[in-house]
């Protein structure tokens, strides 16, 4: 497909510093993203699914309460998860749409899709809890930058992924992580 999606890069975590295996997760949540829009293009699926995204985000406010996270602060981050997927989608949508010899020649299952990004919902709700206290520390944007910068380089991020990137990573040091 393109360079942001290529299966052949370094495995989710290959980033440094403390947040690393949750900028992990993150990116290969945006790689998923490139499937969700192959599944979606050119069949009049919209990228918006406001039903979907208010389950996603529901049911991370109640794992938050159960792993003693904050639900908001936790549906905050999730929210920016589901928008950096829009970013990703709308780019590629935008870019099959000039160059139709770029567009995906398959459509993968939207439900075995779904299925990887709830299991990475449950893999991030760890890495929230495992990172509460780094989070909620003077040092955590320090952590952060080294976290997202090692991700693009070793994962060869394209302009598109490292722009959602920032989007999905912008309140993972938000001040009410507890």
């Amino acid at each position: 497909m393109n360079s942001g999606s290529s299966r052949e890069t370094p495995a989710a975590g290959s980033s440094f510093g403390r947040l690393g295996a949750l900028t992990g997760l993150v990116v290969e949540r945006l790689r998923v993203s490139d499937d969700v829009a192959a599944a979606k293009f050119g069949t009049g699926s919209p990228i918006d699914d406001p039903a979907r995204e208010q389950q996603v985000l529901d049911h991370v406010r109640d794992q938050a309460t159960a792993l003693g996270l904050a639900p908001a602060a936790t549906a905050a981050f999730f929210q920016d998860q589901i928008t950096a997927s829009k970013v990703v989608q709308k780019g590629l949508f935008a870019r099959w749409t000039a160059h139709p010899g770029e567009a995906p020649a398959t459509r993968p299952d939207l439900g075995q899709i779904r299925t990887r990004l709830d299991q990475l919902t449950t893999g991030m709700l760890q890495q929230l809890k495992a990172t509460v206290d780094v989070r909620a520390e003077p040092g955590c944007t320090v952590q952060l930058i080294l976290a997202t910068t090692s991700a693009t380089v070793l994962q060869r991020l394209d302009a598109l992924h490292r722009r959602a990137l920032g989007t999905a990573a912008r309140s993972v040091c938000a001040s009410s992580v507890r």
